[in-house]
């Protein structure tokens, strides 16, 4: 059986019906797991589980109508998965927000609360449901996807970006109190090919993967990749950790222009 092999495990994955989501669900079915994708739109969750069960795969395909910013909704996510599949080894918190674009000194009250909501509470609500429907007894994963932004400084989503960087230092915490148990690792990906993204890379494509040390963008099946990696038996001394796929962006000198 290789490293990489998911067989027989049972992922949890929000956010996965687009995306970085939904390519991360496609990687561990194809490595043998049953997953389950929670996403808050009915539509896209059916259009996403007939995608994944098109690739082949014994695990079975589950999806479930939820809030990543509800802890209630993880709750019920989280017994619904235990009901079907009697197991849950593998939570990948992938859903976030990003409802504001700006100055940090103009940010307004509500949608500073959605995105902390989302992208920091949301982890910890369904870590914790994870943790106490089976990780604690029975171990396994967490995989995080963060982003590079919460290691660097941008002029329009700073806020944004401090999410991800309370989800990076969340990440070594919950190493440490879920170990020896479970591990917690996460992945800080740059600018990633996506539909969500496309107005951000599709016209600007050549200026920005000229000043990369590897000239392209990131795809969804570069993150998919990685996150097998951390779920896996291929990556079981390693917890707390941060995988950077940025393409060398943060590698760069200062005041390249490419």
């Amino acid at each position: 059986m290789s490293a990489n092999s998911l067989d027989g495990k049972v992922a949890v994955i929000t956010g996965g019906s687009r995306g970085i989501g939904l390519g991360i669900a496609t990687a561990y079915r194809a490595a043998g797991a049953h997953v389950v994708i929670a996403a808050r739109k009915p539509a896209g969750l059916a259009e996403a589980r007939e995608e994944l069960l098109r690739v082949k795969g014994d695990g079975d395909v589950h999806t479930v109508v939820a809030n990543a910013g509800e802890p209630e909704q993880a709750e019920q996510c989280v017994e619904e998965t235990m009901a079907r599949f009697g197991r849950l080894d593998l939570l990948v918190n992938n859903a976030a927000t990003n409802p504001y674009h700006g100055d940090l000194l103009d940010l307004d009250l509500p949608r500073a609360e959605k995105t902390v909501r989302v992208n920091q509470y949301g982890m910890i609500a369904w870590t914790r449901c994870a943790w106490r429907a089976w990780l604690a007894e029975h171990g396994g994963a967490v995989v995080n996807i963060a982003s590079v932004g919460g290691l660097i400084v941008d002029p329009h989503i700073g806020y944004y970006n401090a999410t991800k960087a309370a989800m990076l230092h969340m990440t070594r915490q919950l190493a440490y109190e879920l170990g020896p148990h479970a591990r917690v690792n996460a992945i800080a990906p740059g600018l990633i090919k996506t539909e969500l993204a496309r107005a951000v890379w599709e016209v600007r494509e050549p200026i920005l993967t000229a000043k990369l040390p590897l000239r392209r963008l990131g795809t969804v099946e570069d993150v998919a990749h990685a996150a097998l990696f951390l779920a896996s038996d291929a990556s079981s001394w390693m917890t707390g950790q941060t995988l950077v796929l940025d393409g060398g962006a943060t590698a760069l000198p200062i005041g390249v222009e490419g």
